[in-house]
């Protein structure tokens, strides 16, 4: 029987990781004032436990006004940073799991409500503040547009990546992804459905692509070269004048030459028209295009629910890892179904054993004790 390519060992740049299954980053519009709290440790300490080789932190701002709701995770001043710390080392005393942390700006979709009470855009008088963007377009029709950043903001904006990023490399998270992804700030300046300026950061696609270059290289600069970096990237907005594939294929290369280790590829978020062919693994095809035109590891994620559809991504060459959120959410053991199924082996915890039936699998790399 051939071996699961699932199960193989991997890495990312620097990072080394056991299988190839990554806890895609879930938002959990939970925090205060940007602090982590006592959910997300229940949360990503269910998550470390898995068997996943990598976990990556949920959406994570690099400043106030960057956060997509007021509950919204943090990173940009030194209580944000002790509470993440807390969690940071309950995950590392309990489990093995890698640990990496998404780095974003919302721009024009940030100051909203949580999605389960509406996610619309908050005005300051309910708790809201002034959104920014490339240019002042409104993400939906009738919402208050966000203020055109000033080339003072965007120097500040590259700042704010690059000390959030010197946060958690304190912190002593492996890996960074800049998210570039889902319409937030950094895919707003990349598409020309949000980005109208007429300066050296709008217009041609180069200069779009600008911020995000300036960013990457920021962070990849901080972070130094034992920490593995690298960007989610939505291919497409799936809207007709939006960002598509073939520039993101160029933004990849790009990106490459700025020394990413990795790319994750998404798509969409960046407009309400935006029309999903969905399915499942629907957005593979986007991964196995780039991964096609640069050399560095290509994640893929979306609809990715089944270890034989997970396994099958990695044969035919459309990815070279997997990730998984809701997936993870209906069955925090994922990897454990998937290693019985596909005959792959993982580092499990001791203290889970005595719940496998007799005659199950082999899945962990140690014994499986009895229970006294």
């Amino acid at each position: 029987m051939t071996s699961p390519l699932l199960f193989a060992p991997t890495s990312l740049g620097p990072l080394s990781l056991p299988n190839r299954i990554m806890v895609s980053p879930m938002c959990q519009y939970s925090a205060s004032d940007g602090n982590v709290n006592g959910w997300h440790a229940a949360h990503l300490g269910s998550l470390a436990l898995s068997g996943a080789g990598l976990l990556c932190v949920e959406a994570t701002a690099v400043s106030p006004e960057g956060r997509i709701t007021p509950n919204c995770v943090g990173l940009y001043n030194n209580d944000n940073q002790q509470a993440l710390r807390g969690v940071v080392d309950m995950l590392r005393a309990a489990s093995p799991v890698r640990l990496m942390i998404q780095l974003g700006h919302a721009g024009r979709k940030a100051s909203s409500a949580k999605p389960w009470e509406g996610g619309e855009l908050l005005s300051p008088q309910d708790g809201g503040w002034q959104a920014l963007g490339p240019s002042s377009l409104p993400h939906k029709a009738g919402e208050i547009p966000p203020q055109a950043m000033t080339r003072a903001e965007i120097e500040r904006v590259i700042a704010d990546f690059v000390s959030a990023t010197r946060r958690a490399r304190a912190l002593g998270f492996d890996a960074i992804e800049v998210h570039v992804a889902h319409g937030y700030l950094l895919h707003q300046f990349l598409s020309p459905l949000a980005n109208v300026r007429d300066d050296d950061y709008g217009g041609s696609a180069e200069n779009r692509m600008r911020l995000t270059l300036q960013v990457f290289e920021a962070v990849r600069e901080a972070a130094g070269s034992d920490m593995a970096v690298g960007a989610r990237l939505s291919a497409t907005d799936w809207v007709d004048g939006g960002w598509e594939i073939d520039d993101c294929i160029v933004l990849a290369k790009k990106l490459q030459g700025l020394g990413a280790d990795f790319l994750d590829i998404s798509s969409g978020g960046l407009s309400p028209l935006q029309k999903i062919t969905i399915g499942p693994g629907y957005q593979a095809g986007f991964a196995e295009r780039i991964r096609a035109n640069v050399t560095i590891p290509i994640i893929t994620v979306g609809l990715i629910t089944e270890p034989q559809q997970a396994e099958d991504i990695l044969r035919e060459g459309k990815a070279d890892m997997v990730a998984l959120a809701r997936a993870f959410i209906a069955d925090p053991r994922w990897p454990w179904r998937a290693a019985a199924e596909l005959g792959g082996r993982l580092q499990g915890h001791p203290q889970y054993y005595r719940c496998l039936p007799s005659g199950h699998p082999r899945i962990f790399g140690d014994v499986v004790t009895s229970q006294r």
